[in-house]
């Protein structure tokens, strides 16, 4: 099932950090077969108040996205991101084609 990486930055300072972590984000993804699927684009808010940058990484499944948030090469790059914004980071698994609003009821319907 897909893992998703899912960040909400704030205050993001666009300087040489955040360019270098820009730079080198890719390399740490591919050996974890991360992609970005929402990265920089603007939000059309449809209810309630809307603050910040949405970051969303796709991984095959829950293992693979916790070993590139471990990975030492992520975590060489991760201060370059932390000094430099505010934010929220979480790992959220996905559902899958035949999932229904009310499984989450956990009862048949």
């Amino acid at each position: 099932m897909t893992t998703y990486a899912v960040a909400i930055l704030k205050d993001v300072d666009i300087n040489a950090e955040i360019v270098e972590y820009l730079q080198r984000i890719d390399a740490t993804l591919a050996p974890f077969e991360g992609r970005f699927v929402v990265h920089g684009a603007v939000p059309e808010t449809l209810e309630g108040d809307w603050e910040g940058t949405l970051i969303v990484i796709a991984f095959p499944d829950a293992d693979r996205a916790h070993g590139w948030y471990d990975s030492a090469a992520y975590r060489e790059i991760l201060p370059l991101r932390t000094r430099n914004s505010r934010g929220t980071a979480i790992l959220v698994d996905g559902v899958g084609p035949e999932h229904l609003a009310t499984d989450v009821l956990g009862v048949p319907t």
